[in-house]
């Protein structure tokens, strides 16, 4: 123990750029996933048998050959299943192995276990089907004719819409297409079980959930939740595509591992892995809009219609959330939201960043940009002219919007990019070049954050203190690469005043923090961290309570050590003397996020504890000869409140970004008349490259920015929010292409926004306009 005259100068880890706990190791290869795990003796791999319909019933199965082939071990289908045959989050819709009726092309119908992969590849091939077929809905269009729902319509309103616009001095309406996304993660689907004694599993999968991965290999086993431990210390992506779909495969391993009592491995290749999971949501929305001669929207209705899949999966909470999001920043002083949630006889669409929300955004941003152009006035003051702190702030679904900074980070943007400047100089160039247009676009984002399922909105953490000063941290987040494990670490290191390497981040696991919820909605910090914080809290409060006793101080934790008065103290020798007067060490930390409530009945409440706000100024050349383009600038202005770690979230605002950028221009979900996915693999379903970034790229976090919520550390959510930035490139193509009949005419222009679906929307515009 030392004396000391001055407290030592606090140590701040929390507000600074510090990189990737894994940064190196991933650099390196040496960062340990799913597949990188050693295989353990005796190790069976499993390949999934697929059906090879759309929608049929199954006549026969005869899987004697499939038995009888070199190296099998095991075949399972349906009639293995020893509890219920049902991987689905919450409906019962969505069985592991198709019994009797298959629902989509894909669709499960055996698993091999065999000693080696190529066997059990070999040996599924040999399985001999009869089906009989049963028509089959592939399309909205198809769904909507059917009348096929996975339930009612959900409709949400404010005011009279009808007759708000109907009183309105202008009108318009149009329809907009929006395609869906392949998650496309790098680590693909995975998961290796190890069984243990008396039915106990050990799970190691690629999840954003291991709590609802429990779950469900439970209830499909037919035992508690007590014999099944998941555990996942990264992942290689995730992006929701790993929210309920990881949960089959996993699911898989641990049924075949039960039954023959060896480990169990499934690892699905790129081709299988897109054709049986899940996608983004595609929709199709129509939209109408009344207005004044000022572009403000005085009222304002959207129909939304979607294609969710076979199964209900997460459609109903993805669909409520593109309502939600209907209208983006813009307050709309009367508004009807109606949505159609179709069953359709394709994979179930699910999870993917965003979760519904940069559906939702697309029909209002498309309906301000032909406002603007209807009345000759510049698109940017329309949508300033209807922001939420300008126009009003009460949302469709009853929440006042109290913290809408929106209007100040468009204005900052437009005035450091020269939005004014820039957009008279594509006026000019437009003018002058009849074959090579640009385009140019601002838009804003408001994305809510909560959990839209108020439930889920809590979280766990564990927290030990060694008596050598070192810490052990582990919480019920998942990490897949944005960040979250160093940021927790960062909010632990800062409570005790220790480096980060004193902090030893840990793999999530279910038989250490149980009963979380998925690792998604962008609230990963925010709940774990403030989990974290509790726990943290708990330990601190012991060690002064002892320490008043022992010392009759106060104990103040700096970098040096502890302050206790006037003396100081290394931190392992105060924690030593601490574990001797038998002070427990060790803590869980809990959180629930407060003040939100929704009623989904009447589409009611607060369902978002705050929101996230950006804006994004992009660029775009288009060649009207081919419709080939391309993003020649951006620049984002977003807002992460007190960011816990600049230099994570920046890389979260740029790859958000290029993902959004890739589902609105070049990613193609193609499916065939016949309901074939023709797009599944790299060859063909094309996600962004290097060589897609813009020119110029220029990302900011705004420095104003700050939680009026008591969040972590008064930092916001970043996660999601960054993706819908890119509609300003979907604007940006839009207004190019309207600048080829001098915005006359609105083009009819779907995402993505194709080379040939520009072209497309060209000659259309011209044809409309009387100019071909």
């Amino acid at each position: 123990m030392a004396d000391s005259g001055a407290t030592p100068r606090p140590l701040s880890t929390v507000h600074r750029p510090i990189a990737h706990d894994s940064a190196e190791r991933h650099v390196a290869g040496a960062a340990v996933y799913i597949d990188d795990i050693p295989e353990p003796p005796g190790l069976l791999h499993l390949f999934v048998g697929q059906a090879a319909r759309t929608h049929a019933r199954v006549v026969s199965m005869d899987l004697s050959a499939v038995r009888a082939a070199p190296g099998v071990v095991a075949v399972l289908s349906a009639g293995d299943v020893p509890g219920k045959n049902d991987i689905s989050p919450f409906a019962g819709d969505d069985p592991m192995f198709a019994e009797g009726i298959v629902s989509f092309r894909g669709q499960p119908l055996f698993c091999v276990a065999a000693e080696t992969l190529p066997k059990a590849r070999a040996a599924a091939a040999l399985a001999r089907v009869e089906y009989e077929d049963l028509p089959a809905l592939v399309t909205i269009a198809d769904a909507r004719a059917a009348d096929a729902h996975i339930e009612p319509t959900q409709v949400m309103r404010l005011g009279d819409a009808a007759a708000a616009i109907a009183a309105a001095p202008h009108r318009l309406e149009g329809s907009l297409a929006i395609g869906g996304q392949e998650h496309f993660y790098l680590e693909g689907q995975v998961a290796l079980v190890i069984p243990g004694e008396a039915g106990d599993l050990h799970v190691f999968t690629s999840t954003q959930h291991p709590t609802e991965t429990q779950h469900v290999i439970a209830r499909c086993l037919g035992c508690r939740d007590n014999a099944i431990t998941v555990e996942v210390r990264r992942m290689g992506g995730g992006f929701g595509g790993k929210e309920t779909q990881s949960v089959q495969w996993a699911a898989m391993a641990s049924l075949a591992a039960l039954k023959t009592g060896r480990p169990a491995k499934i690892r699905l290749d790129r081709d299988d892995d897109i054709l049986m999971t899940g996608k983004r949501h595609d929709f199709e929305v129509g939209w109408t809009v009344g207005f004044g001669a000022d572009g403000r929207l005085a009222g304002a209705r959207f129909e939304l219609e979607s294609r969710c899949g076979h199964s209900t999966d997460l459609s109903r909470a993805i669909n409520d959330r593109a309502m939600f999001h209907s209208d983006n920043a813009y307050a709309l002083a009367a508004a009807e939201i109606v949505s159609h949630r179709y069953r359709t006889h394709t994979v179930s669409n699910t999870a993917f960043r965003g979760f519904g929300g940069p559906q939702g955004m697309m029909a209002i941003e498309r309906a301000l940009d032909a406002v603007a152009w209807s009345l000759g006035r510049d698109p940017l003051d329309v949508r300033l002219a209807n922001l939420y702190g300008v126009a009003g702030d009460l949302t469709p679904y009853g929440q006042t919007v109290t913290d809408s900074v929106a209007q100040e980070l468009m204005t900052e943007l437009a005035e450091s990019c020269g939005y004014r400047a820039r957009r008279e100089a594509v006026r000019a160039w437009n003018a002058g070049n009849p074959w090579i247009k640009r385009g140019l676009a601002l838009t804003p984002v408001k994305f809510g954050i909560s959990f839209t399922t108020s439930h889920l909105n809590q979280g766990g953490a564990l927290v030990h203190l060694y008596t050598d000063g070192s810490i052990h941290l582990n919480h019920g987040g998942t990490e897949m690469g944005q960040g979250l494990y160093i940021k927790v670490a960062q909010v632990v290191a800062e409570q005790f005043q220790v480096p980060l390497d004193a902090v030893k981040i840990s793999a999530t696991r279910t038989d250490k923090v149980p009963n979380t919820s998925a690792t998604a909605a962008s609230s990963g910090s925010d709940i774990n961290g403030m989990a974290a914080l509790d726990a943290c809290r708990k330990i601190k409060a012991r060690l002064t309570e002892f320490a008043r006793a022992e010392f009759g101080a106060e104990p103040v934790f700096t970098p040096d050590g502890v302050m206790l008065g006037e003396r100081l103290m290394s931190l392992r020798e105060f924690v030593q003397l601490a574990y001797i007067a038998r002070i427990s060490l060790s803590a869980t930390g809990y959180y629930r996020t407060p003040d939100i409530h929704y009623d989904r009945e009447s589409h009611t409440g607060r369902p978002f504890y705050y929101f996230a706000y950006g804006a994004a100024c992009s660029e775009v050349v288009v060649d009207t000869l081919t419709g080939e383009n391309r993003t020649t600038r951006v620049d984002i202005l977003h807002d992460v409140g007190r960011s816990l770690n600049p230099a994570i979230d920046l890389g979260q605002i740029e790859g958000g970004f290029v993902q959004g950028m890739g589902w609105l221009t070049t990613e193609e979900l193609v499916f065939d008349a016949d309901g074939r996915l023709r797009t599944h693999a790299p060859s063909t379903y094309k996600i962004p490259t290097a060589g897609d970034r813009p020119d110029r790229f220029d990302i900011r976090i705004w420095a104003r920015g700050e939680n009026r919520e008591d969040t972590i550390h008064k930092s916001k959510a970043v996660g999601e929010p960054p993706l819908m930035l890119a509609i300003s490139v979907f604007s940006a193509l839009t207004d190019a292409v309207a600048s080829v009949a001098d915005h006359r005419v609105i083009p009819a222009l779907d995402a993505p926004a194709t080379a040939e679906r520009i072209l497309a929307a060209i000659e259309d515009v011209r044809r409309r306009a009387g100019d071909v």
